[in-house]
């Protein structure tokens, strides 16, 4: 068997442990408020969670496609730019995962790509439309994703808080908790499962030395099936982070939070914009928080969580960009 042969075969089974990875350290995005308001159990938020990661995941490329040829060329796509790209990502969610913060996995994934695409060929090779398209995502989806709960519970309160009885309004916001835990789980698919499918094309474009217009069916199936079995894993500890320790939550308070955090996250998807999750979701819950009262919600958590986001992309930009120089020495 060829030599480049074997490393195409090397990164794609990376990107798919990128993808497996990204399922369980990202589970929590789906369900920790799920589970936080006891409306289902862990168990059974997993499952659900698992079941509609790979739906979501089915229904569209145009995140992908951001990834594949938007961020850098497909024409100086090489196996060890996307084998950096990758290695330094799953190094920073194993570390994020070991130490409980919910970090995005998203911008892992496009900064190390960013940062072995400048150790490749420079600044200039870097196309400013999918990094500037990114830097919206992270920018506007924690800003949407705390005020648009605010508005939704102000508007909740208004058309059934106000007169209805307390054991109603739990009684009723369980069971449509579940189905906003649903849509995140969606949502969550249908975007991040985009960027690995995006990065083995890639991969593919570096292998076979031409561009791809579409994303490989196999491709498709094989990362939507990757996260699936990677968000049956679980991740407990990002669980109790995100559910247990930024503000106690109800189910109303998780279905604003989910609701409001899965719209956002699904009109990015379609427009083509790579989101964090992590980002909106734990955005959104902070947004509910707030209106419980300022002091509801417990900020010194909610600090490492944003300390998180800040040091993702010159962590990732530099560990990409080193990584590439390691293999460069080595090849």
């Amino acid at each position: 068997m060829e030599t480049a042969l074997i490393g195409l075969i090397i990164i794609i089974a990376l990107a798919l442990i990128f993808d497996f990875i990204n399922g369980f350290h990202d589970t929590a995005n789906a369900i920790a408020t799920s589970v936080a308001t006891r409306v289902l159990t862990p168990q059974q938020a997993i499952a659900m969670a698992a079941i509609l990661n790979v739906v979501g995941a089915l229904t569209g490329t145009a995140v992908a496609k951001t990834i594949s040829s938007d961020i850098v060329p497909q024409e100086y796509a090489t196996l060890e730019l996307v084998g950096a790209a990758l290695v330094s990502a799953i190094i920073w969610n194993l570390f994020t995962w070991w130490k409980g913060l919910p970090s995005s996995s998203s911008h892992a994934l496009i900064f190390s790509l960013v940062g072995a695409g400048v150790a490749a060929g420079g600044w200039g090779i870097i196309i400013p439309k999918g990094v500037i398209k990114t830097l919206q995502g992270l920018f506007y989806s924690p800003i949407l994703g705390f005020t648009v709960p605010i508005i939704l519970m102000a508007v909740i309160s208004w058309l059934f808080l106000r007169w209805m009885k307390p054991a109603a309004v739990t009684r009723n916001f369980r069971v449509l908790q579940i189905l906003s835990a649903a849509f995140m789980a969606y949502s969550h698919g249908r975007n991040d499962a985009q960027k690995t499918m995006g990065i083995m094309t890639f991969a593919l474009s570096a292998y076979f030395g031409t561009q791809f217009e579409t994303v490989p069916l196999w491709v498709i199936l094989s990362a939507a099936i990757a996260m699936g079995l990677g968000t049956a894993m679980g991740g407990w500890r990002i669980i109790k982070t995100m559910g247990f320790k930024v503000v106690d939550l109800k189910p109303v308070d998780g279905f604003v939070a989910e609701t409001s955090a899965a719209l956002i996250i699904d009109g990015a998807s379609t427009l083509g914009i790579p989101v964090s999750t992590t980002h909106t979701i734990s955005s959104s819950i902070m947004g509910v928080g707030t209106t419980k009262g300022f002091k509801k919600v417990k900020w010194q958590v909610a600090g490492r969580i944003v300390q998180a986001w800040i040091f993702t992309i010159p962590t990732c930009l530099a560990l990409g960009w080193a990584i590439y120089e390691l293999f460069e020495l080595f090849s």
